[in-house]
């Protein structure tokens, strides 16, 4: 063991006697760093209200095909996939602050191209822009928020990161109900920009400006955060954290079981079928009889950010693992109810792009009635609830958990381009992936990664609830 390695282990931030710091400032710092999630959720939720709208709109008004369309859609993940390369070299380079502050500029940028907007080419610059603030934000507000944190709360806040995501999807779909698509695309310049005006009133994390050998501001940072610095100690950070990531730290347990972990909760979330059910949501409530389709995309929007709220309230109480498990096996009989309920039917549509995601489609089922597709509701709600217990926000609060300072950028960034980068082959190859297995066979297919994605959790995820950081980094080092 190194100097550097007993260093890491040891509370950077620790309160005397272990009792709990009682300022609630730390709240109001996590809501203005998590107005980031809140504009990408908007963002991702954009499309849904106006895709349509643009797809529909005759000469010369600009106008969509189904392929400009399709990348609409889909352009947004590309982006976010750079975005999270971005991201873990500012969160290093520049501060977690700092990071969240340039994260508002493309948000605003993007959806201002969008607004303005004369050509299809100027829309997909809008997303793509857009996308890329969505993969800076999506990395550094858990990251923030995990490090201004103290773990009694560490859970309750973090998971808002994901409750403020599904806010702003809701968000941007209730808007679409009653604003046109450039409109709509203004409404998405005031999240950012009330984040850029908080967040310049906040502090960096104590952490980080430990990192950097500013202990009067990490203090500052401290009283504002926590109501007071006294008897707070705090090493001296080793050389370690200056040298940054090399690829030989790899053989330390340290860093590369938190990898793994990482990489894979990411690649399990796009893999646990969540596009697969979103895909087939609005389709499913127009089986049911519902008159208004686009009802769906609200009542999916309300599940989700219920049931994520309540991950919120009880994170902290029932850990990371349970969640974890209980929502996989949730998703496990939810999705082999849907690939049942498309085996009974045989007769699921072959969708060609994400763009109609949320959108009307029409399909009978070709044995099936009314009763039928209410049994396709409940799996889908089903799905969607357990979805947003576990699988929806955990995966991102423990990115923000597991990683060694020193390599918290490099880390981080490596699973949010996993997770985005996913996102896109899921998005863009789902309607392929339908017709070689059916869509009954794509998701009992999305069922046997649920499966894989429980045992992973029970075999290799560690409990993090009420720990500081630095303990979970010695557990991963076997100290």
């Amino acid at each position: 063991m190194t100097p550097g390695d007993q260093e890491e282990t040891q509370p950077l931030l620790r309160p005397p006697g272990g009792s709990a710091p009682r300022s609630r400032r730390v709240f109001l710092a996590a809501f203005a760093a998590a107005l980031g999630p809140l504009s990408f959720g908007f963002a991702l939720g954009y499309s849904s209200p106006a895709i349509p709208s643009l797809r529909r709109a005759a000469p010369p008004a600009l106008r969509l095909d189904d392929a400009a369309a399709s990348w609409f859609g889909a352009i947004v993940t590309l982006g976010a996939a750079a975005g999270g390369v971005l991201g873990g070299w500012l969160v290093d380079r520049a501060g977690r602050k700092l990071s969240l502050l340039l994260c508002a500029g493309p948000f605003v940028a993007g959806f201002t191209v969008i607004t303005a907007a004369q050509n299809v080419w100027m829309l997909l610059g809008g997303r793509l822009l857009t996308g890329l603030a969505c993969g800076i934000a999506s990395l550094v507000a858990p990251v923030y928020i995990s490090e201004i944190a103290y773990p009694e709360v560490r859970g309750l806040l973090g998971s808002c990161v994901q409750l403020m995501v599904v806010i702003g999807i809701l968000l941007a779909y209730l808007a679409g109900w009653v604003l046109k698509w450039r409109w709509l695309a203004v409404l998405g310049c005031v999240p950012p920009s009330f984040m850029l005006l908080l967040m310049c009133c906040m502090p960096e994390t104590p952490r980080y400006l430990l990192t950097q050998h500013k202990r009067q501001e990490a203090v500052a940072a401290m009283q504002f955060l926590w109501g007071s610095e006294q008897g707070w100690e705090e090493p001296p950070v080793g050389a370690e954290h200056q040298q940054g990531f090399h690829l030989a730290q790899l053989r330390r347990p340290g860093v590369y079981k938190p990898f793994i972990i990482g990489i894979s909760l990411m690649a399990f979330q796009q893999l646990s079928g969540i596009n697969a059910v979103m895909f087939y949501a609005e389709t499913i409530f127009e089986e049911a009889k519902f008159k208004d389709s686009s009802l769906a995309s609200v009542i999916v929007g309300i599940i989700q950010v219920l049931f994520t709220a309540v991950a919120a309230l009880v994170m902290d109480r029932a850990g990371r693992r349970l969640l974890l498990a209980l929502s996989g096996v949730v998703m496990v009989f939810s999705t082999s109810a849907f690939g049942t309920y498309f085996k009974l039917t045989q007769g699921g549509p072959s969708n060609s792009s994400h763009v109609d995601l949320l959108a009307a489609i029409s399909m009978e089922p070709a044995g099936g009635g009314v009763g039928l597709a209410w049994l396709a509701v409940g799996s889908m709600c089903l799905f969607i609830a357990g979805f947003a217990v576990g699988w929806g926000p955990i995966p991102w609060l423990l990115m923000s958990e597991i990683f060694p300072l020193h390599v918290k950028g490099v880390a981080t960034g490596v699973c949010v381009l996993t997770n985005w980068f996913m996102a896109f082959l899921v998005t863009k190859e789902f309607s392929s992936l339908m017709e070689v297995l059916r869509p009954y066979g794509a998701f009992w297919l999305a069922s046997a990664f649920c499966i894989f994605s429980v045992l992973f959790t029970l075999a290799c995820v560690p409990e993090t609830k009420g720990k500081t950081l630095e303990q979970i980094t010695a557990h991963f080092e076997g100290r």
